[in-house]
């Protein structure tokens, strides 16, 4: 008996790093899986259905259940049939993990069309589209008086959060996931399904090479950390965390608090008159948070 036994959860993009750590974790704790993956390459390109297949295998050894999707899951009609096929399949659904991502990281000055679409589009159309079925399922599950007990789980980052130099297009679409988890989180509530989402730091093919890292660094940096934090708010005990976004390594668990209130100026309907109470307001402001706890940067 796990914390998820029972329970039927989709995991996008889990067939590589941090996908496949949250798939094997839930396993691991009694859901059935339904393994989505393209099999891209980190940049985007191409299909495999092999590493899907792999984690499908991974999880039947182990005594689990699971079923790979090759699905595109920001497209309209993957992200739908991915929802059908955990309901044809396992005959519920409860979860969704949205994890699909690709970077393409570049200055905005020599960012092209392509790069900012594709980036967008897989990180933040595909949480989109995902949760618009699966909350769709649950609504008319609600409608008819079977309340569910359903979970979303998001994947924002600390570039969205904080906003790292070179990843205009990744950041743009990962704050967007944020806000949208919250705003998912305050429209969904009436049908019974949390939505939360996670900022994690982990070391995955998609971060390989940024930067050297100690071994100690590296332990705090595995995915498992951040699955079992994600695999907790799968389960029926974190019915009442809904909306919040959590910062999530081997070092802990921090809670993200948004964006916050600062300090006023009077308004003035003349534009020559504002600048001495802005320059104050912004005095007397918090500067923007940095992606280290406790540090502060300008702009």
């Amino acid at each position: 008996m796990g914390i998820c036994d029972g329970r039927v959860a989709i995991v996008t993009g889990a067939g590589r790093g941090l996908g496949r750590a949250h798939a094997l974790a839930l396993a691991t704790q009694g859901a059935k899986v339904v393994i989505n993956d393209l099999g891209s390459a980190a940049t985007g390109e191409g299909a495999d259905a092999t590493p899907a297949g792999q984690v499908v295998a991974e999880i039947e050894a182990m005594g689990g259940a699971a079923v790979a999707d090759a699905s595109d899951a920001a497209s309209w009609d993957g992200a739908k049939a991915m929802v059908d096929l955990a309901l044809e399949r396992f005959g519920r659904l409860d979860v969704v993990v949205n994890n699909a991502g690709i970077l393409r990281d570049r200055m905005l000055i020599n960012m092209t069309e392509d790069e900012w679409d594709s980036v967008t589009r897989v990180h933040l159309k595909s949480t989109f589209a995902v949760t618009h079925h699966a909350a769709n399922h649950w609504r008319l599950m609600s409608k008819k008086g079977e309340q569910p007990d359903a979970r979303v789980i998001n994947t924002t980052s600390h570039s969205g959060l904080f906003c790292n130099i070179g990843q205009a297009n990744y950041a743009a679409a990962k704050a967007g996931i944020a806000s949208f988890s919250i705003v998912a989180a305050r429209e969904l509530s009436r049908y019974g399904v949390t939505v939360n989402a996670i900022a994690p730091r982990a070391t995955t093919r998609m971060t390989e090479g940024l930067r050297e890292w100690t071994p100690e660094q590296l332990e705090m940096r595995r995915p498992e950390w951040v699955s079992a934090l994600v695999t907790w708010l799968a389960s029926p005990e974190a019915a009442q965390i809904s909306g919040r976004v959590f910062e999530a390594w081997g070092y802990g668990i921090t809670i993200a608090e948004s964006w916050q209130h600062g300090a006023t100026a009077e308004a003035s309907l003349d534009p020559a008159a504002l600048g001495p109470g802005i320059l104050a307001a912004h005095a007397a402001s918090r500067r923007n948070a940095g992606i280290d706890l406790g540090t502060e940067l300008d702009p």
